[in-house]
This record gives structure tokens, sequence and C-alpha cells, in this order.
């Protein structure tokens, strides 16, 4: 570890440098809600192995620009709903146009328009809830498996969770039943689509993202009391998660979920 890695206060600080070997040489990702945040985050760590990558999200510009920060002979950003059938079919279409082959799928893409207790949770919230977090995951990789076939074979998935589906989380409730429903729809994928396809899981605590920010903005220094590691997390403490359960270093690893969560998990409500 280096010394610049670790704070004034003890707390590391270490962060993805771009040296690494070329894990993902001749590979390609397709990362679903990639234009910002952790999605972005992971599609910048594949570029750095080595590897091309598809992104999707719903804004154009804000995609135009991610793909040109990864470089555009390595990335293709294709904009869209992740729960849209016809931009699902035309993003797995344009992956195999553009780059001939699929190895990898990261379902990324969430949504959470509700805050709140459950009790004053409109139904057709919850319905979009589901439909984006959990049922676009299903049919992204279902996709993906589909597409990859002629080319070798759809080799891993990740799908993004949360540390919200495994605890009860006020105010965001729904959004913790959806992550555990794609918790267990890991699980159940990892059977079925074995051997040819590991599928894995990882459950972030509080990310600095726009997505997290109503979790922590204005109290962060509070918020992150919770954390053993001192600190809330961020898209690249998500990225070498990701990356690793992608890869060939987790060959023997599948139908599992990694809590990235900066320790919060480890210490009992006393």
């Amino acid at each position: 570890m280096a010394d610049d890695d670790v704070a004034e206060d003890g707390t590391f600080r270490g962060r993805f440098d771009g040296r690494f070997d070329g894990r993902f040489d001749g590979r390609v990702v397709l990362v679903t809600g990639a234009s910002r945040g952790i999605g972005l985050a992971v599609a910048r760590r594949v570029v750095a192995e080595g590897g091309r990558v598809v992104i999707t999200g719903r804004t154009a510009g804000a995609l135009a620009e991610a793909v040109t920060g990864l470089g555009a002979d390595r990335a293709l950003g294709v904009p869209g709903k992740a729960d849209d059938a016809a931009h699902r079919a035309d993003v797995v279409a344009r992956t195999i146009e553009r780059f001939g082959r699929l190895d990898h799928l990261v379902n990324n893409a969430g949504t959470n328009p509700a805050w709140g207790p459950l009790a004053g949770l409109d139904a057709g919230v919850a319905r979009k809830i589901l439909e984006v977090n959990v049922i676009a995951a299903l049919e992204w990789t279902r996709a993906a498996v589909a597409a990859a076939g002629p080319a070798g074979g759809l080799r891993s998935v990740v799908n993004m969770a949360s540390l919200a589906g495994t605890v009860s989380a006020p105010n965001i409730g729904f959004y913790g039943v959806s992550k555990a429903a794609l918790i267990n729809l890991t699980v159940q994928l990892a059977d079925e689509l074995a051997p040819a396809t590991r599928v894995n899981a990882l459950a972030p605590a509080v990310v600095r993202t726009r997505l997290a920010r109503a979790l922590y903005e204005g109290r962060e220094e509070e918020a992150a009391r919770g954390y053993p590691l001192g600190r809330l997390g961020e898209p690249d403490d998500v990225a070498g998660p990701a990356a690793f359960l992608l890869s060939d270093d987790a060959a023997w690893i599948t139908g599992q979920t990694l809590l990235v969560d900066g320790g919060a998990s480890v210490r009992a409500a006393w």
C-alpha cells in the first residue's frame, strides 16, 4: 500500500490507478445504466483492463460523453430505457454487429422513484421498480445469452443488487424488496445457466451516486459514522469487485452475492 493511499485520519483511500493486466483482452462487456456512477466506473475498469464495452443509459448526451471518455474505438453507447424490449433487442444486435461477440453482462440499470414507508407506496410505482430492477435484468440476461451463443457463449453476468436487499431499509423499502428479488434471481440463473455462464451479484451499501443522494446529501459525515471503514462508498469501490466477478479470476464462483459495504454489515444494532 502506498503512503498516499492513507489519509491523515488513517482511513484507506486507495483507488484504481489504471495499472492492471489485461484480464479482458479480446472480451466485450455490456453494462446497462452506465452513463455515470457505478456503471460508468465498471466500464472504465473493463476498458483499462483491455476490454471493449457497450453501455446504455436513458440520456443520449450523457451517454455520448461517457463514450468519448472511454474511447470511441473501445466503447459503443446505445441510449434507451432498460425496461424497453425494443431497446434491449437493439443493444444486443448492435453489440454483435460492432464487436462480433458478447462475453459478459452487468445488469446495473436501476431505479427508485419512491421514498417513504410501504403503507403509502403507489402500486404503479412498485410495478415500475420491479420492471426495471428485476424483470429487465432477467430479460437482459436472456437476450445476452441468446445473442452470445454463436460467438462462443456468455461467460458471466454480474447483477447490481444492494445491501438494502438484505436488511430493512427505511424509506426505500420497496427498492430493497426489488433487490432481494434480484439476489434470488441471481441464484436461480446461476443454477439454470451453469456451466456455460456464471451469475453473481454485488450488494453495495451507500455509494456516492446521484441515485443514492437522498441517503447522504447534507449529512455525509453523519452517514459515514455507520461504516467501520469510515466513509461512504465511491463508484470505483464497486467497479473492482465487479471486474473480479466478471473475470476468469472468479471462474469457480457462481450464485453468490458479495457485500460491498465498508463493513456496515458487521456491526450489530446494539
